[in-house]
């Protein structure tokens, strides 16, 4: 079994460029379906899940190429409308092609996805607003049946119950070549579906976002699509993880090619602890942290705007090293907890009751041989075992490889003692 081997107690200090977002990249890896021609992708990172997703646009007759800087992909020769469950369960956001695939081919029979065990996160919403949208949808087990009712998808006014990702993310695809406009009300307004909708437009769409008490997307449904050349954001939840190493570490950083204002959570919490941050530009960020760092009172997890739940986890594993007691109130999984034993592992103290948990902050942690339960609960013993005295290991890499390309290359330019074995 591939392992990290990770010899701790080392400060991080160096440059680096951020990779391109997982978030940002996968769906609009789904929406170039929309163009029937040729996008050259730069920024897409090369990750289990991006490979996942390219697998299964050659399923479909469509053909990718990925080089040192860039993903291609041709859609012009696309025939096929049905994705294997084997590639469905390779990753949760599988099921955005739903909405690409029914606007492209008026018919799609797919799987109910897989992904990280960290939570219920059921498709009952893309069900219900496709179904709005004029798709008739049959269930028969795990699989879907989906049919247009007529030649092509109809504009709606959708009003989500939670604003989730892959629901708004699902509706836009469907309606953007769509007859008539489409309305998303309490829609998610991540940065990563901002990035899908600029994507978008430059592709011929009229898609606007609308940032208020609502979060109103509204989709203009246009005749047809032209590919582009598009660059994806950098990945915010990468950048961050890398701060929180180098925080926890007692190093410094350069991060090149950020966005400034998808790193307010994570900055102020590093500024609260103590760190040293330098804004050069609103694309390059300093951080300078010492051995002494301080607990922040309270971390509650809520929808973008409010405080990412792929953070907590990373944080979590940053205080258990500061000084002082962090709650942490998790909103959006069940189960994002998972973690805790493995941190646990470290000699973390961390007390877990329903959807909070609370830490205590040691001095110091102990190497460990723990095991990834999620991406970004892997993410966090990383960021222990860069900070724990001794050589730790690090099993089940799948999930961290979901997210991270070439973590322990990535971690080792800034000096730490990494290999995968």
């Amino acid at each position: 079994m591939k392992k990290l081997v990770i010899y701790g107690e080392k400060k991080l200090q160096g440059e680096q460029i951020v990779q391109g977002s997982k978030n940002a990249c996968l769906p609009i890896i789904v929406a170039t379906i929309l163009t029937k021609g040729e996008n050259v992708l730069y920024r897409c990172p090369h990750l289990n899940d991006t490979i996942s997703a390219c697998k299964i646009l050659t399923m479909l007759g469509c053909s990718t190429k990925i080089n040192t800087d860039c993903l291609i992909i041709n859609t012009k020769n696309m025939y096929g409308n049905e994705i294997s469950k084997y590639l469905m369960n390779k990753m949760r956001s599988s099921i955005i092609f739903l909405g690409a695939m029914l606007a492209r081919c008026g018919e799609a029979v797919v799987y109910y996805p897989g992904g990280c065990n960290i939570g219920s996160r059921p498709i009952d919403f893309h069900i219900k607003a496709l179904k709005k949208m004029g798709v008739h949808i049959k269930k028969n087990g795990e699989k879907l049946y989906c049919k247009l009712k007529n030649s092509k998808i109809k504009g709606a006014k959708i009003q989500l119950p939670f604003p989730s990702v892959g629901a708004t993310e699902n509706v836009i695809l469907a309606a953007a070549t769509a007859t008539g406009t489409t309305t998303i009300e309490n829609a998610a307004i991540e940065p990563e579906i901002e990035d899908l909708c600029a994507y978008l437009n430059r592709c011929g769409a009229k898609i606007k976002i609308l940032k208020n008490n609502l979060n109103i997307i509204t989709i203009e449904g246009v005749e047809k699509l032209n590919s582009c050349e598009y660059t994806i954001m950098p990945d915010r939840i990468v950048a961050a993880t890398i701060f929180s190493a180098v925080a926890a570490t007692a190093g410094e950083v350069l991060l090149k090619s950020v966005d400034e204002k998808h790193l307010t959570h994570i900055l102020n919490i590093l500024n609260q602890m103590g760190c040293k941050i330098k804004k050069y530009n609103k694309n390059n960020i300093y951080l300078k942290s010492n051995e002494h760092l301080k607990a922040v009172d309270h971390i509650r997890t809520l929808p973008h705007p409010g405080f990412p739940t792929d953070l907590q986890p990373i944080v979590m594993a940053l205080s258990c090293i500061a000084n002082g007691t962090t709650v942490f109130i998790e909103t959006i999984f069940e189960n994002r907890f998972r973690h805790v034993p493995e941190l646990k592992k470290f000699g973390a103290i961390i007390e877990v009751k329903d959807k909070i948990a609370v830490t205590k902050g040691t001095p110091s942690l102990t190497a460990a041989n723990v095991y990834a339960t999620d991406l970004r609960g892997g993410a966090a013993l990383i960021v222990a075992a860069l900070k724990a005295k001794g050589i730790s290991k690090i099993y089940n890499l799948q999930y961290i490889d979901r997210g991270y390309e070439n973590v322990e290359g990535q971690f080792f330019k800034l000096g730490a003692d990494i290999f995968r074995k």
